[in-house]
């Protein structure tokens, strides 16, 4: 707790300080319309930080303290908040994007509050003042355990700001969205299908990390027959949930973009948006396949495999691609480089399931569960 508060008090100052190199890092400054309205909502949803980092920290601990109802609780109720002030704050009060950045972050406070109220109130553990000293050496320990995530968070940042970039760069050389009434529609786009993409990878991310309990156990349990079980139903949900997200996107995009508010939007905007879903999207069932694999190795020890395929995809494959093709194919080169980043990480990953697989198929010793009868 005691470091999570200290990290987002620091981050909190550096966001504030380095905020518009931040935003054009990100592509924030494609004209200054899209610049000012990124600053308004920086700076508010900046202030939030310490709440969310704090919730989101909190939620994995009332998971483990046997709560994972209230622990969901927590969550959807500051997104709800969010949803019902939204139009409020926008609309009623007129505070356009202050007000959409005011009502997230009030929904992340409400998310922070309930997990203090837990954590007063835990089964496993009681809280006092001497709990919140900082000992170097245990946190050095479960920090390690952190890396791989981390690593795993904060290449894909790396990615997404190589592809908005690209997108900045690229949309300013076509003829239709270099003018300046339509430059700011490439952007906008692909901020809606990353929108969607990150939902379907939620499920994707959601799934797998429900296994990680059931997978340490049948591994001490020396029960490598039920993890190898569990894995391959694991990919098979994963692929299921792609395909599902690949339907959507191939035969409703219309449908989708209007759900995001751009029903009124120009015919450029409306085709380059079905053209981004269909073109961007089109290997979903590969992405949460190899988002499934890469928590699942997680569970069973294996931080580097994990750490290293997770590093490839967005690192050298969700960097490198977007910054490549877009030479040869301009635009739609961008468009091309997150299906092929996706089907080569699956190669990668095939391999590593395979021998996975192999692992799990040889026997172990070990305690074996043993059925009792009373």
């Amino acid at each position: 707790m005691v470091l999570c508060v200290a990290g987002s008090l620091v981050l909190t100052a550096a966001y504030l300080i380095f905020q518009e190199p931040i935003l054009t890092l990100f592509g924030g400054r494609v004209n200054e319309e899209t610049f000012r309205n990124a600053k308004e909502y920086f700076f508010w949803i900046t202030l939030g930080v310490p709440f969310y980092m704090f919730g989101q920290a909190m939620n994995p601990i009332i998971r483990s303290d046997g709560s994972p109802k209230f622990a969901m609780i927590s969550t959807v109720a500051g997104a709800i908040t969010n949803i019902i002030l939204d139009p409020i704050f926008i609309y009623v009060c007129k505070w356009g994007m202050m007000g959409a950045a005011v009502a997230t972050v009030l929904g992340q406070i409400l998310t922070a509050v309930l997990s203090i109220w837990y954590l007063c109130h835990m089964k496993a553990v009681k809280l006092h003042r001497s709990s919140f000293g900082v000992h170097a050496r245990l946190a050095g320990k479960y920090l390690v355990l952190g890396i791989t995530s981390f690593l795993s968070q904060i290449s894909l940042v790396i990615s997404m700001a190589a592809v908005q970039n690209m997108c900045t760069k690229y949309g300013a050389m076509d003829p239709v969205f270099g003018q300046e009434a339509y430059s700011q529609i490439p952007l906008a786009v692909l901020g809606i299908v990353m929108k969607f993409f990150q939902i379907v990878i939620s499920i994707a991310v959601g799934t797998a990390a429900g296994c990680i309990p059931i997978v340490g156990y049948n591994i001490g349990a020396g029960r490598k027959d039920r993890a190898k079980t569990l894995f391959t139903r694991l990919l098979t949900v994963e692929a299921l949930v792609g395909f599902v997200a690949l339907l959507i996107v191939e035969l409703l995009p219309r449908q989708l973009i209007g759900i995001f508010g751009a029903a009124n939007e120009s015919e450029y905007y409306t085709q380059f948006a079905i053209k981004c879903f269909r073109v961007y999207l089109c290997m979903m069932p590969l992405a949460t396949v190899n988002k499934g694999c890469f928590i699942y190795l997680q569970s069973l020890g294996k931080a580097v495999e994990s750490t290293i395929i997770s590093m490839v995809r967005e690192i050298i494959f969700g960097t490198g691609l977007p910054i490549l093709l877009p030479v040869f194919f301009a635009l739609d080169g961008l468009l091309y480089s997150f299906p092929v980043a996706d089907i080569l990480t699956f190669v990668i990953a095939a391999v590593v399931i395979v021998k996975t697989y192999k692992e799990l198929s040889l026997s172990q010793e070990g305690p074996v569960l043993k059925e009792i009868d009373q």
